[in-house]
């Protein structure tokens, strides 16, 4: 494929002034058009050492408004973002709905270069491909318009260019060793980027293929197909900035399996026996912590479940022993205005914890399933695709070494009433109940379909459920460190 590019091809100094200036103010229009729009846009810009794209950046933004846009340089992973999934860094740097997102080099890194100077796995890259694939396709789901581009080069010109770099005094420190290197396996380089264009170049997300060794031809190339990619989104685009309110949903669905249905919600634990388990689970923790530090182990704990169900106290429970430099928790409400203008997942990956640390979520990503499902607050499209969203991403999460657990604390709407009376009754506890609660109390069957449909599809071997029992809070909250001790103590045993 990148054999068959024509590199001769180029365009004489007035041929490119002409098309260039219209170029620009065409690019300056169409951010504009979509800030109004709230379009995001994700530019990706790959391609040889010395290729030109630096000099297409700054032609590029020379015209833009610089409040609509951000350039973002990727370099070899830092070792703090590789304590985290190899796209973490690159979902904190998506942009916002209205804004334009410049990668100059990209997620592509990790399977190019990365994989050149042996920090991927040739085994890995198959896997890394399909992540990239489903990253790309949950963004354009989202409404996001990406053009990736390709800029490629002939051998010759290539070390012609790094010479000349390196020979300017002014110049020279922008020829890292790794671009030596990159010529001087030109052939192997080439191959793994005819790879990933093969492999990664989807029809949501096609790559721009870019004759670069005339530099002025390359640059007319790659922003005119940048216009055009933002042209036809903005033809297609219905305005993201802010869900439009849909109506709750009001039918149930059949429910089959009837995950809930089977829990037994009469096991319980005495005082006595509560003590005594809940402390020989709390050592065996401990003892975890210390080897989650020393390997870099990374574990996740979701919990969700129904209101009063005793999240906030198996929570408590959990954390007692941990070292409080080593955990975090993480409570998640409705989602802000500047979580909004981003795909739903984005705050989360934000909150990951780092290798070696506990990050505990107070409901999550599930949130989209469940009440954004039942309350209309995403449309049954964006709900429906969610459950093989959450699957990629934790299947992202488990094969970067993450321990995930998923918590569901069931109780029986007999026990919930009982809570929220004490509650309402209880001057430490009125500011726990609220209207809400009671609104979604009258929607248990909806939550009762919507929680059994998410148990069904996202409960995965590496990433299952864990249904508990909570009518009796003692029970539970020695089921859920229970459960933790022996999922962490499960994967260092496999050597996860």
């Amino acid at each position: 494929m990148l054999e068959n590019l024509d590199l001769n091809l180029t365009l004489d100094k007035e041929a490119y002034k002409a098309q260039i200036e219209t170029l620009m103010r065409q690019l300056r229009e169409l951010q504009q058009a979509c800030w109004e729009r709230k379009l995001p846009v994700i530019v990706v810009l790959e391609g040889w050492a010395a290729a030109g794209k630096g000099a297409l950046v700054k032609n590029m933004v020379g015209y833009m408004d610089p409040r609509g846009f951000a350039v973002h340089p990727i370099w070899p992973a830092t070792p703090q973002e590789q304590q985290y999934p190899f796209l973490w860094r690159f979902w904190q740097n998506l942009p916002a709905r209205g804004s334009i997102g410049i990668f100059y080099h990209s997620w592509y890194t990790h399977v190019l270069e990365d994989r050149l100077f042996n920090r991927l796995e040739t085994a890995d890259v198959p896997t890394a491909m399909r992540q990239i694939n489903a990253f790309e396709r949950q963004l354009i789901d989202d409404g996001v318009a990406i053009a990736k581009f390709w800029i490629h080069l002939s051998k010759k010109e290539m070390k012609n260019r790094l010479k000349k770099t390196a020979e300017d005094e002014l110049l020279a420190w922008r020829v890292r060793p790794e671009d030596w290197h990159q010529a001087n396996k030109y052939r192997q380089y080439a191959n793994f980027a005819e790879e990933m264009v093969i492999q990664t170049g989807t029809g949501h997300a096609p790559w721009t293929l870019v004759e670069g060794d005339c530099q002025r031809w390359a640059r007319v190339k790659v922003l005119t197909k940048m216009a055009t990619t933002i042209t036809e989104a903005l033809d297609r685009f219905q305005s993201f900035c802010l869900p439009t309110p849909r109506p709750p949903q009001n039918k149930l669905d059949a429910i089959e399996p009837d995950f809930l249905a089977q829990i037994d919600l009469s096991q319980s634990l005495t005082k006595e026996e509560y003590k005594e388990q809940l402390r020989l689970e709390q050592t065996e923790l401990t003892k975890l912590q210390r080897s989650i530090y020393e390997h870099q182990k990374p574990v996740l704990a979701l919990f969700e479940g129904w209101d009063a169900a005793g999240k906030g106290g198996a929570i408590k429970r959990l954390t007692d022993v941990l070292d409080p430099r080593s955990y975090k928790v993480n409570a998640f409400a409705a989602p802000t205005d500047e979580e909004k203008a981003h795909h739903y997942l984005w705050r989360f990956w934000r909150k990951l914890p780092k290798a070696g640390t506990f990050g505990i979520f107070d409901r999550s990503w599930y949130g989209r399933v469940l009440v954004e499902r039942v309350e209309g607050f995403a449309s049954e499209s964006e709900w429906r695709r969610a459950y093989q969203e959450i699957n990629e991403f934790e299947e992202q999460l488990t094969s970067a070494g993450y321990v995930v657990l998923k918590f569901w604390l069931h109780i029986s709407q007999e026990e919930q009433l009982n809570r929220f009376t004490d509650r309402g009754d209880n001057d430490f506890k009125k500011h726990k109940l609220t209207a809400e609660d009671w609104r979604n109390r009258e929607k248990w069957p909806l939550y009762d379909v919507a929680v059994n449909q998410m148990i069904e599809r996202t409960s995965t071997p590496t990433a299952p459920w864990t249904i508990v029992a909570a009518d009796n809070k003692y029970f539970a909250r020695v089921k859920v460190i229970k459960t933790v001790t022996q999922a962490i103590s499960t994967a260092f045993k496999k050597g996860r």
